[in-house]
């Protein structure tokens, strides 16, 4: 994530089977003498009239522009990039990241359990319904609506199977309530640092998401498959459906504003972790 998705904080839960951190000039020479305009300079002896061509020093918007990390493929590769480093070294080749605080240690061990992880899909349902509803309500984000990528509904089928098995259905949590809420204020406020949250809670779950399913399913569900990790049509093409729209609409960002977009992914990785980390409670 063709990759199918870039990045993820969840990638770091897999790692056999420790859990760590949660976590992306040539100038011209310039001429001997420069005038005005592109003039020349004429200067007469007794016998000879010798020619000096004189070149205009090269504007700042001529010289060569400064290329971002994954620039040339669109903007949506530049917040790969910079999502991948802030992995660790173990977790992708491009990981720049190290461990410092406890939580992002290993553990001795990785035991999922059956009501963390319904704490995980509980919290995972309302930051999926906050977004989708973001999205089918404000027209600001009307271009990623309907993508195929929704897990909302998908989510709901699941924890109704979970009630069927006898399973209590807990009220979300702090680390789902507060990405909620979080979610809510960028996107009325601040478009850029949305999109970067839209971006990586969706790809992430396309790839580190549906690796981790398949680990829990295998220690806690009989390999049960949840919907939660199913789509409706091939993802790939879903992804890459998306990955256009995202492209076109930075296209009319300025620098600043991708800068900004990219800079919002370490709070991205942040408290998607704290959610992530639900399954070992």
């Amino acid at each position: 994530m063709a990759y199918l998705a870039p990045i993820s904080p969840s990638l770091s839960i897999l790692k056999n089977p420790q859990l760590t951190s949660f976590h992306f000039a040539f100038s011209p020479p310039k001429p001997l003498l420069a005038l005005p305009g592109n003039q020349n300079l004429r200067m007469s002896t007794n016998k000879t009239s010798v020619v000096i061509a004189a070149t205009t020093a090269p504007a700042a918007s001529e010289k060569q522009k400064k290329r971002y990390p994954g620039e040339s493929k669109g903007f949506v590769e530049e917040m790969r990039f910079v999502a991948m480093k802030l992995h660790t070294k173990e977790q992708a080749k491009e990981g720049e990241k190290e461990t410092k605080s406890p939580e992002e240690r290993p553990v001795a061990k990785w035991e999922p359990t059956v009501d963390g992880y319904l704490r995980f899909l509980v919290d995972s349902k309302l930051v999926y319904d906050t977004l989708e509803e973001l999205q089918a309500t404000s027209p600001t984000y009307t271009e990623f609506k309907n993508t195929g990528l929704e897990r909302s509904e998908k989510l709901a089928i699941d924890l109704e199977w979970f009630k069927e098995q006898g399973y209590e259905i807990p009220e979300p949590t702090a680390p789902g309530k507060t990405y909620s809420q979080y979610l809510k204020d960028l996107a009325e406020k601040d478009p850029q640092a949305f999109i970067c949250h839209f971006y990586n809670i969706y790809f992430a779950h396309g790839a580190g998401g549906r690796m981790i399913g398949r680990k829990v399913a295998e220690r806690i569900l009989d390999g049960r498959e949840l919907e939660f990790y199913k789509w409706d049509g091939e993802l790939s093409q879903l992804l890459q459906n998306v990955r256009e729209k995202l492209n076109k609409v930075a296209e009319e960002w300025t620098r600043e504003e991708k800068n900004h977009c990219l800079e919002e992914t370490d709070k991205s990785f942040k408290y998607s972790g704290e959610i992530l980390r639900l399954i070992l409670s």
